[in-house]
């Protein structure tokens, strides 16, 4: 068994406000849950306006299966929000 974990800082550098953020952040989070079937939760920078961090977790018996979906989330996320500062740490373990 594998367990692939992301954590994205993301900076969204538009938002003028918790209500902006939480809806791009509240975007983000449904569409990798529904896309990659994978476990997604809002885990630090709460109270910032233009700052959040996102982890995205993964269990799969293969390593390549991990790696595979890792990317997969990862060039989603640059791709389809281009306008958000991204700094991304990946783990397999």
């Amino acid at each position: 068994m594998f367990i692939g974990s992301i954590v994205f800082d993301l900076h969204i550098p538009y938002s003028n406000s918790l209500k902006e953020k939480r809806m791009v952040i509240r975007s983000v989070k449904e569409k990798l849950k529904s896309k990659f079937n994978v476990s997604v939760s809002e885990v630090g920078d709460q109270n910032l306006w233009q700052s959040a961090q996102i982890a995205v977790v993964m269990v799969a018996p293969d390593q390549k299966q991990v790696e595979k979906v890792m990317q997969n989330v990862i060039n989603f996320v640059e791709v389809n929000f281009p306008d958000i500062h991204i700094n991304i740490y990946k783990e397999i373990i």
